[in-house]
């Protein structure tokens, strides 16, 4: 991702002061810059890299909210705030299920927390802001263009997430600011949809009424407490309502069944399954974590068979945060 200094969001996508009724800038000043470093031999460095860069909400005290990948794995963490300084943070912990990641700035950020809004409360065509770390020139005016289902292919779902157009090019971690100046949510990816005929890009965004239940654990324990979803190891995607594999993490439990790119998900537990919110669903209501997984697989050679997976606690792959 892009450094803070090496770029500006088009003038015309920037969000103009005159345009909202709160302090536009007061609020933005509550986005900073995160900067994180990932052990080489950490679980994600493969796939989510060993530097990785994006931005945080400061939302009380010391603590910044961000989107989790950014620090997961992370043995050290920086803040850039917008008077140049630049602060270690801790990573406190992040939560799998909603995605959301937890920083405690080791220092004194002197920086007003940006309140918690109702993402429940916002409606598609509503006016946003989403909001990076460097104020309106680097943040985008938007607005909410859908409010649906993600099912991401690291086996993650939302039954609801944000969609908003324009999207902003350094998307993790910024801020959903909505009309009332509140933080709705924290951006998450940029995604490609069709739209008259033509492409263009949208974020997805973790929306904020997902963290109030889980807030005091993050902030306590570095985790939420709750039992661990049955992890299979396994990417997927979902195309002419079939559950295709597209690929297989090296070291978990699909990869120990021998199962393959190219391999459809047909059944689970004998149950039919067409989409990927519903191979999740049915895979998680079968128990927590090392529960057996029975699931039905069709192989590109013509062969149909049963196969039991063993499934595992993701969280145990992963280095734990580095105590200060």
């Amino acid at each position: 991702m892009p450094s803070l200094t090496e770029w500006k969001v088009p003038p015309a996508f920037q969000p103009r002061s005159g345009d909202y009724s709160f302090d536009l800038d007061h609020a933005l000043s509550s986005v900073v810059g995160l900067h994180s470093i990932i052990p080489p031999d950490a679980f994600t460095a493969e796939t989510l890299g060993t530097e990785r860069a994006g931005n945080g909400v400061v939302i009380d005290s010391g603590l910044v909210l961000t989107i989790g990948y950014l620090i997961t794995e992370a043995e050290a963490v920086w803040l850039h705030l917008g008077d140049g300084r630049v602060m270690e943070g801790h990573a406190l912990g992040f939560d799998a299920v909603t995605g959301f990641g937890l920083v405690q700035a080791l220092g004194h950020l002197d920086i007003d927390p940006l309140p918690l809004g109702s993402s429940a409360a916002t409606g598609i065509g509503d006016r946003v802001v989403v909001g990076g770390a460097g104020g309106r020139t680097r943040s985008v005016a938007s607005q909410i263009a859908a409010k649906q289902e993600f099912a991401g292919y690291w086996e993650y779902l939302l039954d609801e997430a944000i969609f908003t157009y324009p999207a902003h090019p350094n998307w993790g971690g910024t801020g959903l600011i909505a009309s009332t100046g509140e933080l709705i949510g924290i951006g998450s990816l940029q995604l490609e949809r069709e739209r008259s005929g033509k492409a263009e890009h949208v974020n997805m965004i973790v929306p904020i009424d997902l963290l109030k239940p889980v807030l005091d654990d993050l902030r306590r324990f570095g985790k939420v407490n709750r039992p661990a979803r049955p992890w299979l190891g396994m990417y997927s995607t979902e195309i002419d309502n079939r559950v295709v594999v597209i690929g297989i993490s090296g070291n978990g439990p699909a990869a120990r069944a021998e199962l393959k790119a190219g391999d459809v998900i047909l059944a689970v537990n004998g149950e039919k399954v067409t989409s990927q919110g519903g191979f999740y669903r049915k895979v998680w209501a079968l128990g927590a974590a090392g529960v057996d997984v029975p699931l039905t697989v069709h192989h590109e050679s013509g062969v149909t068979f049963d196969v039991t997976l063993a499934s595992t606690d993701r969280a145990r792959l992963l280095k734990g945060p580095r105590l200060h």
